[in-house]
């Protein structure tokens, strides 16, 4: 309870507060002023900390009185944080991003394209001028998606634009960051479907012609060329590769796949060994040491490798001749050989369904193998399925 007194010519509060005696002035020499001024303050400590009041009393009472006073309650001066923007968003999500390779739960190379996703989105938003992030919008990442596209297909081999589905994805994800810190109150990007998951797109392998121009072709490159064709290896895992994976004795190699993290034992072809023995004979490598080397002695690493089967392409009259080609080329061969797609499946480190989707509907060699068997005669009827003789007339005729 506070009283008020005046003291020579200016008004004071007397009394408990808190359990303690307080005394202070209230800086004016008006006994109305004073007596509203002393109301205010007895609310504000009666509603606590959560009053409206305090910032009004900051501005009237004096800066020791007032400071005592809103510490009794515990009150304080709540900052209002600056409005985030896309540069703080994207700079956080690349802490995060490291934090999970470090974690070992983010490959390097998927953080390389999740890096081209937000470079690319931050090309756009400069070009519009903005950088706040209450300014991004779901209208303004549709226009980003039309953006996008018109500058993958201004490129050579644009191939449609398909990975938009994938920078969706990316971009998803990275608003996913900014949701669960607080910095947006929605995801404004929507997703365009799950990404690779296009139904009128598949295998893309060899033919027999093409790999025999690649083959004349190769010169300094045939042992990627070999270890690319008979493993299967994604771009990352040949890279990779370390000659302590090579098992000489069983005729194997054993890697553990950097995108999946799955453990696979691919057989080593014969005439990849050959080529392995002869390239171990020649450097007597550490075991730590890469299998794969550029011409002068450095690491391969997977744009160079990427760069190099391109130009190996063109030497050979083979447009299109990337890395990933090789991997469809060894799946649709141990396909149409008879291998079950969950036996492509764990050569490959991949799932069965994703076999399924991507390889086993695109092999028309599959689809020949099917319709001989159908045609055979050798069904459950054991009557064979071969129409009869009139009814084949009627058909030649027609």
């Amino acid at each position: 309870m506070l009283n008020l007194r005046k003291a020579g010519r200016m008004y004071r509060a007397e009394g408990f507060v808190g359990g303690r005696r307080t005394r202070f002035s209230l800086g004016t020499r008006d006994a109305d002023a004073a007596r509203r001024l002393l109301n205010r303050i007895e609310r504000a400590l009666s509603e606590g900390a959560d009053s409206l009041l305090w910032p009004e009393l900051r501005g009237v009472l004096p800066p020791a009185p007032f400071a005592a006073l809103a510490t009794l309650v515990g009150w304080s001066e709540k900052v209002e944080k600056p409005a985030p923007t896309w540069a703080e968003m994207s700079a956080g999500f690349e802490f995060e991003m490291r934090q999970r390779i470090a974690l070992a739960k983010l490959a390097s190379s998927t953080a390389n394209r999740y890096r081209m996703t937000v470079r690319e989105f931050s090309t756009f938003l400069s070009e519009k001028k903005i950088s706040m992030l209450k300014d991004i919008s779901r209208p303004l990442v549709e226009s980003f998606k039309v953006w996008r596209i018109d500058r993958i297909t201004r490129r050579k081999n644009s191939r449609s634009a398909t990975s938009v589905a994938l920078d969706a994805a990316i971009l998803h994800r990275a608003f996913s960051y900014a949701l669960e810190n607080e910095m947006v109150a929605k995801n404004p990007v929507r997703m365009e479907g799950k990404p690779g998951g296009q139904p009128t797109r598949g295998a893309q392998p060899f033919t027999g012609a093409d790999l025999e121009k690649l083959r004349q072709h190769t010169g300094p490159d045939l042992l990627a060329f070999l270890l690319l064709r008979y493993t299967g290896f994604r771009g990352s895992d040949a890279v990779g590769l370390t000659w302590s994976e090579v098992r000489f004795e069983k005729r194997e190699i054993i890697r553990l796949t950097q995108k999946r993290k799955r453990l696979v034992t691919v057989p080593i072809h014969v005439e990849l060994l050959f080529a392995l023995e002869t390239e171990f004979a020649r450097r007597n490598p550490l075991p730590t040491d890469r299998v794969l080397l550029l011409p002068d002695g450095r690491p391969f690493h997977r744009p160079k490798l990427y760069s190099r089967m391109l130009a190996l392409g063109r030497r050979a009259g083979v447009p299109q001749a990337n890395p990933h080609r090789f991997r469809d080329t060894l799946a649709v061969d141990l396909l149409c050989a008879g291998a079950g797609i969950y036996d492509v499946a764990q050569t490959l480190g991949d799932t069965v369904e994703t076999v399924e989707r991507h390889y086993a509907p695109f092999v028309p060699a599959l689809r020949e193998r099917v319709r001989r068997i159908m045609e055979s005669g050798e069904g459950l009827e054991g009557t064979g399925t071969k129409p009869p003789r009139s009814t084949a007339k009627r058909l030649q005729v027609q």
